[in-house]
């Protein structure tokens, strides 16, 4: 597979978690990264990290929610490195909440970010794909909600699938621009979130893991690398699951 050098990389909530993951394994491959979040602090950090590695990576300040500060990103980024080749539209939120406890608020605060911030994001780094010819947009989904559905994830898991209906029609809409537009379906994957649920939570999902852990971020990393390859040309509006198994046995979806 060829590496991904002069390639430049916008990784949306990048500074923990998935994110990291996807950005430090694009950078490792060669990728100008930008590390895209709302935390500052974080993003300065991980930009360190990797430029202490001798990578090129930058930090960059965005509240997915507002479309003017996804846009000045995307300008910024352009000015530093002259494109955009690829798209991780990677951050969302995983609140829960019980059916009475849903309120207006609850379902604006995980929409507004989940599927209103991807869009903004491929709104946003759109045109500097387009002026080339050339782009690869990967989504981060889940098996929840696309799959499988959880108690007190309901809006969560309808956010994530929300994405697969917005993907298969941006896939159409840009194909012929030369971009491409995929998902990947994380499983449950080890970051501080998932490690900070109770011990009886965590035997309980290892136990439905057929693989018996969780995915490591690196390793949703290279699920997104590939997608974001120049070999991947011919894959657009499709999923990858990422689950270590976990919706093969037969009653588990």
């Amino acid at each position: 597979m060829k590496g991904l050098e002069r390639r430049v990389a916008v990784v949306t909530g990048a500074a923990s978690g998935v994110g990291e993951g996807i950005a430090t394994v694009l950078a490792r491959e060669g990728a100008s990264v930008a590390i895209a979040d709302i935390d500052a602090a974080a993003a300065e950090r991980l930009a360190a990290k990797l430029g202490g590695e001798g990578l090129d990576a930058a930090a960059f300040e965005v509240d997915l929610v507002e479309r003017g500060s996804v846009d000045a990103m995307a300008t910024a980024v352009k000015q530093r490195w002259g494109t955009i080749d690829i798209l991780s539209a990677n951050a969302g939120v995983y609140p829960n909440a019980a059916l009475d406890e849903i309120d207006d608020a609850f379902v604006d605060r995980v929409m507004d970010l989940n599927l209103k911030g991807v869009l903004h994001s491929i709104q946003s780094c759109l045109p500097a794909m387009r002026e080339q010819g050339y782009g690869r947009v990967v989504l981060t989904s889940s098996i929840t909600g696309t799959h499988v559905g959880a108690e007190r994830y309901s809006v969560y898991g309808a956010s994530k699938a929300a994405l697969l209906g917005l993907m298969r029609g941006l896939a159409l809409e840009v194909v012929r621009d030369g971009i491409t537009i995929n998902s990947i379906l994380p499983g449950n994957v080890r970051t501080p979130i998932v490690e900070a649920l109770d011990r009886e939570y965590m035997e309980w999902t290892l136990r439905a893991i057929p693989m018996g852990r969780l995915a490591e971020p690196e390793e949703v990393g290279w699920a997104v690398r590939f997608l974001a390859s120049e070999e991947a040309s011919y894959i657009t509006g499709q999923t990858l699951v990422l689950d270590g198994g976990q919706l093969l046995p037969e009653g588990a979806a």
